[in-house]
């Protein structure tokens, strides 16, 4: 509180052992130096542990002194501190009865919650700033207080946000008194009134992270205020929020007096939403132009460019050899002439089933030349998926390697040399040396994703949007005829859309993964020594095996730029890879993408300062792209808040193969004008600098070492099981959170018997192996929720393997010999019991854990053990005879 002296001479000291400090400013009372000095001594915190009661006089050179009285409320409250002014200033006063100070004056009473959505600085911790804010005079404090949870919900939508409230009256800081979590809310509002002759302070610092003061004036103007804690809010969301509950506060002021019911309860709704110049602002802060002087083009007239321009470039290597540019053209033509003799050209879908190689690269690219788009089919995919996918897709060919393809009745079945024999029957002048050529609109390739129903479904990529990708990341990654960039990930996963076609566009040389090497961390990391690749892309969880046998390997690698794409990043798991590739010689890029909108949507360079803050960016748009967050009804929320995230522009799918209701429902119009938009399912929240922060899934989709699975899909595969009469599926996080133990668990409830290891065979008939769960559980019942959801808090631990039920030879821990020390090193990295007879994928083995075991062997003094030898003995006892034959 200040209280404003005619003269100086006018203060005494009225209260036994208080201390008056009496500081000459040395300037006028006007000046603006002058008020900035009584604003800072009003809002200086008292020091914890003190007295609890500070009185400073300051004197000014024009006559005037303003009297500084600051108290704890615990101390001294507003009514209080106007009686300890009075005394201290008028012989006739009564001084006050003072209270005990605290134990610590600016301790909280309650736990301090930091939104997220303030977007806070974690190193501002016990920073704090204000900004001035105006109201206008018909807003009540009824309207002032009804704002802030209105505004709220937009910011913490489905959270039922609490806010505090604080009056003058009122001794205690912190709101309602019973906090039935202990938190103080994140935002509060602070009311109190003016008097002549004082000027009050509620608090020297913000009493909530965001704290709301205003004070209404005699004649009821009203005077605001927003105080803020910097660690817990960036200045410019604190001001938004608090310009838009002074918006919503005079809306409430405005509402007809009989507004109620449903048309009311609207009125109320509007009035905190944001208005069209803001909700046009975020729009925008999402948005990237598209690059200057793109013009679209098909992939193969693409390649064809840069064929003729470096004819005799290496444009692909592998176990299979190697083809130049020119030659790889030729060739490709050369089977587009047999594939049209078969049907193929505009509005046809070629499937395509053959191990990474040069084979498929032609293939596909033949198969666009022929003016068809191609449908790429993983090898090692169930026979009955297979099948599946070939029918959804009505595709007229089928491309393989593999004898016994199922291919529906009246597809074609040939192989790649078949189509080399057909091409040379072929002649210029029968038809199929030109044919109908694809345009940038047409269908380039459909990509099957898991679904929900237990169906998966075929997204429709037009070749424009290849073309647009490229554009968009060739000049910022300096793409060109310099790299070699590896084929990794199956050409079933859109990555690999980005490997291929990232390379062969802008003229770099393809060096095709082998599967085993792309299962086995070491080979791989061989295989980029001696190959000199410079452009790596990886799913984190691939990059985490990486890392690991990048420690201490030998011979030194040529690596880049590591662009980083298909499930959050822990942006932790890359201290070690920029201990030994510092980001001045390789650029890690993590990038948010989706099937639906092209492999890629953003892009951020990750830093070591973005390790220390654990950062969840994603970075900002691609040009061309834009991302934005909205709620339930498609409306962008604020900078901040948490909601959906939307994708438009450049990239956006054509549809859905063959689901026009599912396509309706997920590629929408914008009703703000951003043209047709990809409702992705994912959550996330946007930054007033664009960046967008990646927060996981909304619905029952996961994201397991890259793959996108729902879990609905399997589900719905274990009820084709005719003992299975109930199912569940859960993904389990490793222990403490790593990311190399997450895995999928089942729960079943039998109408008949049937076994965990039998369930677990018939999935693997009709799912990919990555689908299948490490576990299956058979319960009673199934715990559900109210909502008559499965309630995944209350499902017991799964059953890992046969040591559960102590029906199987264990070997006790810590004994002698090779079988002891593997049984140790599995029990050790899988977190659980293990027998000599336990199959390791069944424990919740994957590829990651394999890696780890076999270092941690290594380390013991045993023979080191690859990825194929845990395919091929997956048990202790197994791997122990594998190693002593060998």
């Amino acid at each position: 509180m200040q209280a404003r002296l005619t003269r100086a001479t006018g203060c005494r000291p009225a209260l036994k052992n208080l201390r008056l400090w009496a500081e000459p400013v040395g300037l006028p009372s006007g000046d603006p130096v002058a008020l900035r000095r009584r604003a800072a001594e009003s809002r200086r915190a008292l020091a914890p542990g003190g007295p609890g009661l500070r009185a400073v006089l300051l004197t000014y050179d024009d006559g005037p002194a303003d009297l500084v009285l600051v108290a704890h409320r615990a101390v001294l409250g507003r009514e209080g501190l106007a009686r300890l002014a009075s005394a201290l200033t008028a012989a006739d006063a009564a001084p006050p009865a003072v209270g005990e100070p605290p134990a610590a004056c600016e301790a909280p009473t309650a736990t301090r919650r930091l939104p997220a959505w303030g977007l806070g600085d974690p190193e501002r911790t016990g920073a704090h700033a204000a900004v001035a804010l105006n109201v206008q005079a018909r807003a009540s404090d009824e309207d002032l207080l009804a704002a802030v949870p209105l505004v709220l919900a937009r910011y913490e939508e489905g959270e039922r946000p609490g806010t505090g409230v604080v009056r003058e009256e009122e001794e205690e800081c912190g709101g309602p008194p019973d906090f039935p979590d202990g938190e103080r809310p994140s935002v509060g509002t602070v009311l109190t009134r003016a008097r002549p002759g004082q000027v009050y302070e509620p608090c020297a610092a913000p009493l909530f992270p965001l704290t709301l003061w205003w004070e209404r004036g005699e004649d009821g103007t009203v005077r605001g205020e927003c105080r803020f804690d910097e660690d817990a809010m960036a200045s410019e969301i604190a001001v938004r929020f608090a310009l838009q509950v002074v918006r919503t506060a005079e809306r409430l002021g405005n509402r007809s007096p009989g507004a109620c019911g449903t048309d009311g309860a609207a009125t109320v709704a509007e009035a905190a939403g944001m208005t069209a110049e803001e909700a046009t602002e975020v729009l925008a802060a999402g948005a990237a132009p598209p690059p200057a002087g793109h013009t679209p083009v098909t992939v193969h007239a693409a390649f064809e460019a840069v064929a003729a321009a470096q004819p005799e470039a290496v444009a692909y290597s592998g176990p299979d050899g190697t083809l130049g540019y020119a030659e790889l053209d030729r060739r490709a033509e050369h089977r587009a002439r047999a594939l049209r003799r078969l049907g193929a050209g505009p509005g046809t879908l070629i499937g395509v089933c053959l191990e990474r190689g040069a084979d498929p690269v032609t293939v596909m690219l033949a198969v666009l030349k022929s003016g068809a788009a191609y449908v790429p089919m993983d090898v090692r995919h169930p026979r009955e998926r297979l099948r599946n996918t070939a029918e959804d897709a009505g595709v007229t060919v089928v491309v393989t390697g593999a004898a016994g393809f199922p291919a529906p009745a009246g597809t074609r079945v040939t192989s790649p040399e078949e189509l080399d024999r057909m091409g040379d029957d072929c002649h210029a002048d029968d038809g199929t040396g030109s044919g109908l050529r694809a345009a940038p609109e047409d269908p380039a390739y459909v990509i099957f994703t898991s679904g929900s129903t237990g169906r998966p479904k075929g997204v429709v990529v037009p070749h424009r949007n290849v073309s647009a990708l490229l554009a968009a990341t060739r000049h910022d990654m300096r793409l060109g005829p310099g790299d070699v960039w590896t084929w990794f990930h199956s050409g079933a996963f859109d990555f690999s859309v980005w490997e291929i076609w990232g390379c062969l566009l802008t003229g770099g040389r393809l060096v095709a993964v082998p599967y085993w090497a792309s299962r086995e961390a070491g080979e791989f990391r061989a295989l980029l020594a001696a190959e000199r690749v410079t452009v790596l892309s990886q799913t984190p969880s691939a990059f985490a095996q990486l890392i690991e046998a990048d420690r201490g390997a030998a011979g030194d690698l040529a690596v880049r730029l590591v662009v980083l794409g298909g499930e959050p990043l822990d942006v932790r798991v890359l201290k070690g890879w920029f201990d030994r590739h510092p980001p001045a010689h390789c650029r890690v890029v993590n990038m948010f993408g989706i099937t639906e909108t092209t492999v890629h949507v953003t892009s951020r360079t990750v830093t070591a300062g973005e390790m220390v803050r654990r950062s969840r960016s994603v970075g900002t748009a691609l040009p061309g792209w834009s991302v934005s967050v909205r709620d339930a009804e498609g409306r962008p929320v604020p900078f901040g808040a948490a909601g959906e995230i939307w994708v438009g522009g450049t990239g956006v799918a054509l549809h859905y193969l063959g689901r026009p209701d599912l396509t309706a429902e997920r590629f929408v119009e914008d009703p703000f004008g951003g043209g047709r938009m990809y409702r992705s399912g994912d959550r996330g929240r946007l930054r007033p600098d664009g960046g967008l922060d990646h927060l996981g899934r909304m619905d029952n989709q996961v994201q397991l070492r890259g793959f996108r699975i729902e879990l609905d899909e399997i589900r719905a595969g274990l009820l084709e099981h005719p003992a299975v009469r109930a199912a569940g599926v859960v993904m389990a996080a490793g222990p403490d959170g790593d990311p190399a133990g997450a895995r999928l668990d089942a729960y079943v409830v039998l109408g008949a018997p049937a076994s965990p290891g039998g369930i677990r065979g018939s999935l693997g008939r009709t799912l990919p192996d990555y689908m299948v769960p490490s576990t299956v559980t058979v319960v009673e019942e199934l715990p559900l929720t109210v909502n008559g959801k499965v309630d995944t808090a209350r499902l017991p631990p799964p059953a890992l393997g046969s040591a559960d039920d102590g029906t199987a030879e264990a070997a006790a821990p810590g004994g002698e010999g090779p079988v002891h020390v593997i049984l140790d090193i599995w029990r050790r990295v899988l977190g659980t019991a293990v027998t000599a007879d336990d199959d390791f994928f069944e424990l919740g083995g994957n590829s990651l854990l394999a890696v780890r075991i076999s270092a941690a062997m290594r380390d013991a003094g045993l023979p080191s053990v690859g990825l194929r030898e845990f395919y091929l003995n997956p048990t202790v006892r197994g791997l122990e005879a594998a190693m002593t034959a060998r």
